[in-house]
């Protein structure tokens, strides 16, 4: 699980031992993986342009912060306890009785942009990141918008 071969493999040893080996240790392990899915709850929960997607969220949301943090951990190659305290993610089938737009989608990616750049040093690597999370959240999206002339 994760982002399997992110890194590009170097030969060289030495090299190697200088690059950390995940996105998880790259942005600062555990402590950053946290601050990056409690900033994105934050700024769900307090910035009007994502009033919608933060609606849809149940209240309070210390156990969706909980998830996400373990997911999140999870998803840059660090310790697997979301599969261990929830199974296999199944993030299309989990968001699938929930009606997700593309609207919704960008609001997601507003607040997860925010986030990211404020607690991932690495603009490099935020951007890499920001991308994989753009697609995966592409698949999330189940029902067109209602003014959508599609």
């Amino acid at each position: 699980m994760g982002l399997l071969n992110f890194f590009k493999r170097e030969s060289d040893s030495a090299a190697r031992l200088k690059k950390p080996a995940t996105p998880f240790d790259a942005i600062g392990g555990e402590p950053a993986v946290h601050q990056l899915a409690n900033r994105f709850y934050d700024i769900m929960s307090s910035d009007p342009m994502v009033a919608d997607l933060y609606a849809i969220h149940p209240q309070p949301l210390e156990r969706i912060r909980h998830a996400f943090f373990l997911y999140l951990m999870m998803w840059l190659g660090g310790p697997t306890h979301y599969e261990k305290e929830r199974g296999h993610p199944r993030l299309r089938a989990r968001h699938l009785p929930f009606t997700v737009t593309p609207t919704l989608k960008a609001q997601w990616m507003y607040c997860m942009r925010k986030a990211m750049y404020e607690t991932v040093t690495d603009v490099q690597l935020a951007e890499k990141l920001l991308n994989a999370l753009d697609t995966l959240a592409d698949h999330m999206v189940n029902t067109e918008d209602k003014n959508d002339p599609q």
